[in-house]
């Protein structure tokens, strides 16, 4: 889902989290680098083999409590990697021997806890999304167009969850079906249109993709609802029928603008140009 998975700054080391039940899990090979200065991801994934190897033969629930979650690779594709919560992490920290140990404990619970607050108070993470988005110097046009559009996009996740999609994949195969009929092209292709690698797709989006964008998840959300579907394969259908319905407006602007709002355009990048 989009937006579930996140990069973290540990003293100019990224740590990749995302939320999973409810809570930050945190990619441990990127953990392991960040504390054994290994050069790379491979020799970080050597270290870690050996210490969880080491770790289960002290008869550590540690290693156990792990879980294979999905989270962006340097290659930009979503792969599976060890990742543990908060508490998991302080363990596996304690068993690796370096002077880095005490402020990256520090910056966990610090990072539990905004995460905690936030959960409490949701506005607080809207706030922090915005002044994120502010500092990086989109303005603030944009960035209401961005939140109106993350809240769309959660929206329509929650009708799926419900719906019975359960698996990533059929989170993956339905925004591919939105995005096809509304752009002509999948999130991975438009991606490539753009040049993009491990960002957001939709963070580099002008004023009219995330426009069409919303039209296309909105309309699937409210096709879900009064037809009360079930099942990926109806769920699908929606996602494709929602769409074609952003996907025919798009093309209706086009011709009235003698332009193709889809473009290599990284919107970002342009804002930065002098």
């Amino acid at each position: 889902m989009e937006d579930s998975t996140k990069i973290a700054i540990f003293k100019g080391k990224e740590i990749r989290k995302t939320i999973y039940h409810n809570e930050w899990w945190f990619s441990v090979v990127d953990i392991v680098q960040a504390l054994t200065d290994q050069p790379d991801d491979y020799t970080a994934r050597k270290y870690w083999n050996k210490l969880a190897q080491r770790l289960r033969k002290e008869g550590s629930e540690v290693v156990t409590n792990c879980h294979r979650l999905k989270l962006i690779a340097h290659d930009g594709k979503l792969r599976e990697t060890d990742c543990a919560n908060t508490e998991s992490i302080f363990r596996i920290i304690q068993s690796i021997p370096s002077p880095k140990t005490e402020p990256l404990k520090r910056w966990l619970a610090k990072v539990g806890y905004e995460r905690v607050k936030e959960i409490e108070d949701p506005e607080l993470a809207t706030k922090r999304t915005r002044a994120l988005y502010k500092a990086k110097g989109y303005p603030d046009s944009w960035i209401e167009k961005r939140m109106r559009g993350i809240a769309i996009r959660e929206e329509l996740t929650d009708e799926w969850q419900k719906r019975g999609a359960t698996l990533q994949k059929d989170y993956e195969i339905l925004t591919a079906e939105i995005s096809k009929a509304t752009f002509g092209a999948t999130p991975k292709q438009y991606k490539k249109l753009k040049g993009l690698q491990r960002q957001n797709l939709r963070d580099h989006m002008d004023d009219f993709e995330l426009i069409f964008t919303m039209l296309g998840e909105r309309a699937t959300t409210e096709i879900h609802r009064t037809e009360d579907s079930r099942g990926v394969p109806k769920l699908t259908k929606d996602a494709r029928e929602g769409g074609d319905i952003a996907g025919g407006a798009r093309r209706k602007l086009e011709k009235r603008l003698g332009r193709p709002i889809v473009s290599r355009r990284n919107f970002l990048h342009a804002l930065k140009k002098p």
